[in-house]
């Protein structure tokens, strides 16, 4: 989707227009995110670039659109230029993404909580 929006009509009133285009482009995310998958494809990705002109427009996240939408009605443009296309994306391990960190391994000085009543020494007395 590559779309200039115009934020004005005679008759309908600005906030409406402005739900209108979210509901649009949350309209074309599902559709695209509903189409099949390549082959070794994980999901869908998005090149999203947001702008007041297709000249000034910066790349953004999928999760600013909203964002940036809401931006622009507290500005009362009349317009603006969004740009969305689906792109094949693959799941890279936490690892490469992290830098190797793994969180799921603990210190070797962390003390281990007892599981059961011998080991606590809560054993009764008989």
């Amino acid at each position: 989707m590559k779309k200039t929006f115009t934020l004005t009509h005679d008759t309908i009133k600005y906030p409406r227009l402005v739900e209108a285009v979210k509901h649009e482009v949350k309209k074309y995310l599902k559709r695209e995110r509903n189409k099949a998958l390549p082959k070794g494809v994980d999901f869908w990705d998005f090149d999203c670039r947001f702008g007041t002109t297709e000249a000034e427009a910066a790349e953004i996240h999928v999760s600013q659109i909203n964002k940036s939408i809401d931006q622009v009605a507290e500005q009362q443009l009349e317009s603006f230029y969004l740009e969305i296309l689906a792109k094949a994306g693959i799941r890279t391990k936490r690892d490469a993404v992290w830098g190797g960190v793994d969180e799921s391994q603990g210190e070797a000085d962390e003390p281990v909580a007892a599981t059961n009543s011998e080991e606590r020494g809560d054993s009764p007395e008989a």
